[in-house]
């Protein structure tokens, strides 16, 4: 069985609030999960104590079985120093989109054409 450390979403509308559960990955986001690990609350400001909690024995034993972690919940595990921090690359992190690129061409080129009249 593939198993995933991964966020549950619960609470209402507009008021989010997560479970961190251990659970099949062929189940649903919100569906059945076999353990509840903690929980994150994204409302709380960053700084708080009660924004992550993770029983990090528990994640360490499924991790044990076999279990990967989603990449939102590695970062909270990182985050609390339980592993190590991986590098991460996007190259493409930054860049404008085509439009955004496509402006700004065309404000090199009038710009350009300007600077010619001017001279």
């Amino acid at each position: 069985m593939a198993m995933k450390i991964r966020l549950a979403r619960r609470g209402s509308k507009k008021r989010p609030f997560y479970a961190i559960v251990a659970a099949d990955s062929r189940m649903p986001r919100d569906g059945r999960f076999i353990e509840k690990l903690g929980t994150y609350n994204p409302l709380l400001p960053k700084d708080s104590a009660e924004r992550v909690k993770i029983d990090v024995e528990r994640v360490q034993y499924w991790m044990g079985r076999g279990a990967q972690l989603t990449d939102r919940v590695s970062r909270f595990m990182e985050a609390a120093g339980h592993i190590e921090k991986k590098v991460r690359n996007n190259p493409h992190k930054g860049e404008p989109h085509k439009k955004a690129r496509e402006r700004a061409r065309e404000r090199a080129e009038k710009a350009a054409a300007a600077e010619a009249g001017a001279e």
